[in-house]
């Protein structure tokens, strides 16, 4: 391949600089400029770039970034009205992230409906890696905090740190 590129820019500036004529050459050097940037995108890829949150500015800020994450890789699970007054099940997740925002642990800290916690233990998991924690990780290189599942219905929830103030009755 690189031959290929070497022997067309070697003809091209050839022919540029045996013709004498101003236009070929700056087509010629077009022409050079085009195949030196597509060889160097042939040998050189460039590695698309992975949007990245800002850093937080403390665990509630970083569990804010979670929740909307999580929100983001569960749109169908997303209650996106005012919670009832009276919810059929509260969730609380015990979740371990590495200083990377990979998943390490997540477990139910507090539930009364088993549907609902494996629920909300899946949209975590499917939401894996979670945003980095940066600089909340880095004693110990890992971050536990918790977050709350608030179920509007059997299958549907709000995350606390995105909650909107719920229904009076």
């Amino acid at each position: 391949m690189n031959t290929i590129i070497r022997t067309g820019l070697v003809l091209i500036i050839s022919t540029a600089g045996l013709s004498g004529c101003s236009s070929v050459r700056t087509a010629a050097s077009t022409v050079t400029s085009s195949v030196e940037h597509a060889a160097t995108r042939i040998f050189h890829p460039a590695t698309p770039a992975t949007p990245t949150a800002p850093a937080p500015a403390g665990l509630d800020d970083y569990k804010t970034q979670v929740a909307r994450h999580v929100a983001e890789h569960n749109p169908d699970r997303v209650y996106a009205g005012t919670l009832p007054p009276m919810l059929p099940a509260v969730v609380v997740l015990e979740i371990t992230v590495d200083r990377d925002g990979q998943l390490a642990d997540v477990a139910v800290q507090r539930s009364r409906d088993p549907d609902a916690s494996e629920i909300a233990l899946a949209s975590v998991r499917r939401s894996s890696p979670l945003p980095a924690p940066q600089q909340l990780a880095r004693d110990t290189g890992r971050l536990t905090f918790s977050e709350t599942f608030l179920f509007a219905d059997s299958e549907r929830y709000q995350l606390r740190s995105l909650a909107r103030p719920q229904a009076s009755e």
